[in-house]
């Protein structure tokens, strides 16, 4: 494996390719870390070893573990068999359909199922409030984010189901439509 240079050499197209991930991590709120390791995997034409990707950065090796490791965990980064090292080395996943998938299911889809819960709370503690005004305005609050909650709930499998279904739609390096009439 050829050695991969230091952040001082990054080429400047890598440099807006990964501050455009570093972005999108900062949207779904993830660390600007895990947008950096991502973009710099998605740049690089070959696995990258945890100590490259530290190298390559800049950036301590907590920040590099964690982010690998919340990566991993959103099916964003696989490991890489590389004959003859026994370091991992790591590839990004590069299909939108199980990267949008893996943060549904790891990042949204318990906040959503917890979010009942919470709402059930909410309204005991309704419960014991006098019956006034305010607290019928809190109700209806309360039943608008029971809504949004149910709406969200259907609308996962929605958005899932377009990303796979969706594939057919599109050229098979995903650049744009293909034969639409």
């Amino acid at each position: 494996m050829p050695d991969v240079p230091p952040v001082s050499s990054l080429a400047s197209w890598e440099i807006s390719m990964i501050d455009s991930f570093v972005r999108a991590a900062s949207l779904i709120g993830l660390p600007r870390s895990i947008g950096e390791i991502y973009g710099l995997l998605y740049c690089s034409p070959e696995a990258m070893t945890f100590d490259q990707i530290v190298e390559r950065l800049g950036i301590s090796a907590g920040s590099v573990s964690q982010g690998l490791k919340t990566l991993r965990q959103l099916g964003a980064v696989k490991l890489h068999y590389t004959p003859g090292s026994r370091k991992d080395h790591y590839l990004p996943e590069l299909s939108m359909e199980r990267l949008v998938r893996g943060f549904i299911k790891d990042q949204f889809a318990p906040h959503l199922e917890s979010s009942a819960e919470r709402l059930d709370r909410i309204e005991a503690q309704l419960a014991d409030e006098a019956d006034t005004p305010l607290r019928k305005h809190a109700e209806q609050r309360l039943n608008t984010l029971r809504t949004w909650r149910r709406r969200t709930e259907k609308l996962l499998p929605l958005a899932l189901a377009v990303l796979a279904g969706g594939r057919s739609l599109l050229s098979s390096d995903d650049t744009g439509p293909t034969d639409v009439i």
